[in-house]
C-alpha cells in the first residue's frame, strides 16, 4: 500500500480517505475499467472493415485472455453480481452494458450498410445478444472453462448471429409479441 500510494502522488495518507472513500475508490476504478472496456470495444470494432472477421477476432481475444488468467475475471461482471445492492454500482453496470450495446449496435450498422449483412439483420437485437455473450465469456472463464469450449461457443455464437437462425435452424421467435398474447 505505500508503494501504491506513493505512486498515486498520495503520499502519506490514507488511500481511502484521497477517493474519499473505500467505495469511492471502488467507484473510480470501476468507471475508469468501464470507459477503458468501452474505448477498447470502440477501437477494436472499427479495426477492420469486415465485421465477421471483427468480432470473431474479438471474441476470441477474449477467450484467450480469460483462459490464460482465469482469476483475474471481469471487474464488470463482479461488479454486476457481488455489487447488486449497491445503487451506485448498479447504475454504473447499466449505463456501461446500455454504452456497449450502443457501441455494438453501430458497428453492426455499419456492416449492414457496407453491405455485409442482410437488410431483415436487426443490429440492436444482435448487439444485446453480443453484450450478454460475451459476459457469458467472462464468467465461463473464471469457471475455468477450457479453452475447446469457449471457442466452440464463439463459432456456434458467430454462426447464429450469421445466419439469424437458432441453433436448430428455426427463425428466432417474436418473444415480445408471444408474451403480449398471453
Amino acid at each position: 500500500m505505500p508503494r501504491l500510494t506513493t505512486l498515486l502522488g498520495i503520499g502519506s495518507g490514507s488511500l481511502y480517505a484521497a477517493f474519499g472513500s473505500k467505495d469511492g475508490l471502488y467507484a473510480q476504478a470501476l468507471k475508469r475499467y468501464c470507459d477503458d472496456l468501452l474505448a477498447d470495444l470502440d477501437r477494436d470494432l472499427r479495426a477492420g472493415s469486415d465485421i465477421r472477421t471483427v468480432l470473431r477476432q474479438l471474441l476470441l481475444t477474449m477467450v484467450t485472455a480469460d483462459v490464460a488468467d482465469p482469476e483475474r475475471g471481469c471487474l464488470l461482471v463482479g461488479a454486476a453480481t457481488e455489487r447488486a445492492a449497491h445503487d451506485s454500482t448498479v447504475e454504473q453496470v447499466r449505463v456501461t452494458m446500455t454504452a456497449m450495446e450502443s457501441v455494438l449496435t453501430e458497428a453492426l450498422r455499419r456492416a449492414r450498410t457496407r453491405g455485409e449483412l442482410e437488410d431483415e439483420f436487426s443490429p440492436v437485437e444482435a448487439a444485446r445478444f453480443l453484450t450478454t455473450f460475451i459476459q457469458g465469456i467472462h464468467v465461463m472463464g473464471q469457471a475455468h472453462t477450457d479453452r475447446a469450449f469457449l471457442e466452440s461457443a464463439v463459432a456456434g455464437a458467430l454462426r447464429v448471429l450469421d445466419r439469424g437462425l437458432t441453433p436448430f435452424g428455426h427463425p428466432l421467435p417474436d418473444l415480445c409479441e408471444r408474451q403480449s398474447n398471453d
